[in-house]
C-alpha cells in the first residue's frame, strides 16, 4: 500500500505541475542570439498500415508551428526511429511512410535531423539508416556515433553534442523481460566507443556540453535508470562537467537535475504514451523536477534554446501546451 500510496502521489505531483507550468510562454523569433533545436524520441510509427501512429501525426504537426513560429536550426533524433524492428534495406519504403511523408510541413524542408540508433532499431539494419544520410537531404546519420559542434549566432559561445549509440555500449533489450540490456553484443565495439567518448568529452572546452543517446542513465519510468550507463557513462559526465543528458527508451516526458546541477532530458512522446512510475525508488530523491505521461496527450518533445547566457529547456505538448520549462548555465 505505501508504493501505491506513493505513486499516486507523484501522479498528484505530475498533475499539479502541468497546472502550475502550462502558463510559460514559448520563446519567440525575437532576434537575439540563440541556437534552437529540438530533441524528439520514439517517434518510429508502426510496421503496418498507415506505417504511422495518430500521435506521431500530431508531433510532427506540432514541430512543424514550433519551427514556423519560433525557429529551429535542427532536430535531434533520439532512437526507436522505426518500430518494431528498424529497416532492412537504404529504400525501405518506412524512411517515405514513417519519415519523410511525416514530417512534411514546409517549414521543416530545410531542418537537419542528426540520428541515433535506439534498441528496435538495432533489431533492423542500422547501416541502412546510416546509408540513407545519402539519400536524404534532411537525414544526418554519418555513424554509430559521432559529434556535433555548433557557434551560437553572434557570439563567440558554442555547444556541442556527442551523439552515441547505446546499445552498442550496453546491448539490446528486451522490452518483454529484464528490460535491462544485459552485455554488449561486442565488447571491443564498446571499449571503442568509450574510449572515443572520454577524448572527447576530455577536449571539450565548449560553453554547453551534451551526451545524447537512446537508453536513459535516470528514468522513474517503465526501463528504468539504465545500469551500465549509471555505472560507465555517468561518472563522465560527472567528471567532464556536461551540461545534459538527452534520450529517450521510455514513451513520457521527463526532466530530472542532479545535485552537481547535471540535466536529464528525456523526451520519448513522439509516438506512444505510457504513465509508469515503475522505478521511481531508483532514481535518488529530488532529482525528478518534471514528469508527464497522460494517456490522453497526443505525445510531445523537448525543446532547447542555447543563448550566449544560458540553455533553456521547453517541454511542448503535439496540442501546443508548454507544460515545463527551466534553464541550466553555461559551464565553468
Amino acid at each position: 500500500m505505501g508504493i501505491l500510496r506513493m505513486e499516486k502521489c507523484v501522479w498528484l505531483l505530475s498533475v499539479l505541475l502541468f497546472a502550475v507550468t502550462n502558463n510559460y510562454a514559448f520563446p519567440k523569433l525575437d532576434g537575439k542570439p540563440s541556437l534552437r533545436f529540438v530533441a524528439l524520441g520514439d517517434w518510429g510509427g508502426l510496421p503496418v498500415f498507415p506505417f504511422h501512429t495518430p500521435r506521431e501525426l500530431r508531433t510532427a504537426s506540432e514541430i512543424g508551428r514550433v519551427a514556423d513560429e519560433m525557429g529551429i536550426d535542427f532536430i535531434l533524433s533520439l532512437g526507436d526511429n522505426f518500430y518494431y524492428d528498424g529497416v532492412t534495406e537504404v529504400d525501405d519504403k518506412r524512411f517515405q511512410t514513417t519519415f519523410e511523408s511525416v514530417f512534411e510541413d514546409d517549414s521543416l524542408e530545410d531542418i537537419p535531423w542528426y540520428v541515433v540508433a535506439g534498441n528496435h532499431d538495432h533489431h533492423g539494419n542500422v547501416s541502412a539508416q546510416i546509408a540513407y544520410s545519402k539519400v536524404s537531404k534532411r537525414w544526418h546519420f554519418p555513424s554509430y556515433y559521432y559529434d556535433l559542434r555548433f557557434k551560437i549566432p553572434k557570439s563567440n559561445a558554442t555547444l556541442a553534442i556527442m551523439m552515441i549509440d547505446t546499445v552498442t555500449l550496453c546491448g539490446n533489450s528486451d522490452d518483454f523481460q529484464s528490460q535491462q540490456p544485459e552485455k554488449p553484443l561486442s565488447q571491443e565495439a564498446a571499449t571503442q566507443q568509450m574510449s572515443w567518448l572520454k577524448k572527447k568529452l576530455a577536449a571539450s572546452q565548449d560553453d554547453y556540453l551534451l551526451v545524447a543517446g537512446h537508453y536513459p542513465v535516470w528514468s522513474v519510468a517503465e526501463h528504468g535508470p539504465t545500469r551500465c550507463l549509471v555505472k560507465h557513462l555517468l561518472p563522465l559526465l560527472k567528471k567532464y562537467n556536461a551540461t545534459a543528458y538527452l534520450c529517450g527508451h521510455d514513451h513520457n516526458l521527463q526532466y530530472l537535475q542532479d545535485e552537481l546541477g547535471i540535466g536529464y532530458v528525456l523526451s520519448g512522446a513522439g509516438n506512444f504514451m505510457e504513465h509508469s512510475l515503475k522505478h521511481q525508488r531508483k532514481v535518488p530523491a529530488g532529482y525528478l523536477r518534471f514528469y508527464y505521461a497522460e494517456l490522453v496527450s497526443m505525445g510531445g518533445f523537448a525543446y532547447l534554446e542555447a543563448s550566449p547566457k544560458d540553455l533553456t529547456i521547453t517541454y511542448i505538448q503535439a496540442d501546443g501546451k508548454s507544460l515545463y520549462q527551466t534553464s541550466l548555465p553555461k559551464r565553468s
